[in-house]
């Protein structure tokens, strides 16, 4: 692995293991609560023990100075919930504009099954080419998701986080399966770090038996958005979670943290 890739990996996760809050969701479903001061959100999730937050590059300027040194992540597409289809996610931006921007990564989602499946596994490739010129990580989003798929089906998640590294990518997210023994077959079927999405907010109780369900299955963390940044205390909810992640907590143990 290139020295810059190992050094900004390091910055983006904690001995291994990574809690990222992704908020990128402002281009994706509008100013939602937690995201219109995000100022406030970055700060709270940074204090209680994300490694990492993501946005959008127009971000930013917003992100640095509230961050309390976590890394960060650049996101490269999008598309939103007004368009034709959400699956097609367009680039935004590119790896250099990243780094000038000041990221630690770049990532990038792709649908796999879905109609766009075709470009977006080029705009990967490309990314991924660019990144390794400068020495920058690149977390593929790695769904299954499309006509015919089942986005919790263990053998579609594993083929959707292999292609993330048959393409180059330094850390796989994917969704979760449902379970621990499910999820280890995603896990396995890459030799890249694995993180699972959150998904849908639900109950703080099953959203942190999923976290430990995928700490359980050898994945290295998880990239949680919507149940952290529009949780009623983001701050509580990370700490939950971190303490799973990183302290290898129980679900009892991270339940207590939200009371």
């Amino acid at each position: 692995m290139q020295t810059g890739i190992a050094a900004r990996l390091d910055r983006i996760g904690t001995d291994g293991k990574m809690l990222n809050v992704p908020m990128d969701h402002g281009i994706t479903i509008g100013a939602t609560d937690g995201l219109k001061d995000i100022e406030s959100t970055i700060d709270q999730v940074t204090a209680a023990g994300a490694d990492s937050v993501l946005t959008q590059k127009g971000l930013a300027d917003r992100v640095h100075p509230n961050k309390n040194g976590a890394g960060y992540v650049i996101h490269l597409n999008a598309s939103t919930t007004l368009g034709p289809d959400s699956n097609d996610k367009r680039l935004t931006g590119t790896v250099k504009e990243a780094v000038q921007r000041g990221a630690d990564a770049v990532s990038l989602h792709l649908n796999v099954g879905s109609d766009y499946e075709p470009k977006q596994i080029e705009d990967l490739a490309g990314v991924v080419q660019s990144a390794a010129e400068l020495g920058v990580p690149v977390l593929a989003m790695t769904y299954a998701r499309g006509p015919g798929i089942d986005e919790e089906n263990p053998d579609q998640l594993a083929h959707a986080a292999r292609l993330g590294e048959e393409l180059g990518a330094d850390i796989i997210k994917t969704g979760y399966s449902g379970d621990p023994e499910s999820f280890e077959q995603v896990v396995d079927a890459t030799a890249r770090p694995v993180i699972a999405a959150g998904g849908s907010p639900r109950p703080d109780r099953e959203m942190l038996t999923q976290v430990r369900g995928v700490m359980d299955a050898g994945a290295v963390g998880v990239s949680m958005g919507r149940s952290v940044f529009q949780h009623e205390d983001p701050g509580a909810m990370t700490a939950a979670v971190s303490a799973i992640v990183h302290e290898d907590a129980s679900l009892e143990e991270a339940v207590a943290e939200l009371e």
